[in-house]
C-alpha cells in the first residue's frame, strides 16, 4: 500500500508527471532534455526527478556531466498501471483545453 501513495504522490506534481510521459517512450533522456521540454532550472529538474527515483519509478546514469533518466525496468506492474492512467488522463486533459 505504501508504495501505491508514494507512486501517487510522486506523481501528483506536474512537471514530474510529465517527466513521466517523456519517459514512457522508453527511452534514455538526459537532465538537459527534460529541463527543456518541461522548462525547469537543473536544480527543480533534479529534485524531481530524484523524488521519482525514490518512489521507483525511474532509473538515472551518470554521463560525463550530465544524468540521464530511463523507466525503472523493474518498477512494478501496479506502479506501471498507475503511471500509464495518469499519464493518458494528462494528455486526455491537455488535448480537451
Amino acid at each position: 500500500m505504501s508504495d501505491i501513495i508514494s507512486v501517487l504522490s510522486a506523481l501528483a506534481e506536474p512537471t514530474r508527471l510529465g517527466a513521466m510521459r517523456i519517459l514512457l517512450d522508453g527511452g534514455e533522456h538526459c537532465v538537459c532534455e527534460l529541463m527543456r521540454r518541461l522548462g525547469a532550472s537543473q536544480s527543480r529538474m533534479s529534485r524531481h526527478m530524484g523524488i521519482l527515483k525514490a518512489a521507483g519509478l525511474v532509473v538515472d546514469r551518470r554521463d560525463a556531466q550530465w544524468v540521464r533518466y530511463r523507466l525503472h525496468p523493474e518498477m512494478s506492474p501496479h506502479s506501471a498501471v498507475i503511471v500509464e492512467a495518469a499519464v493518458v488522463a494528462l494528455t486526455e486533459t491537455r488535448l480537451a483545453a
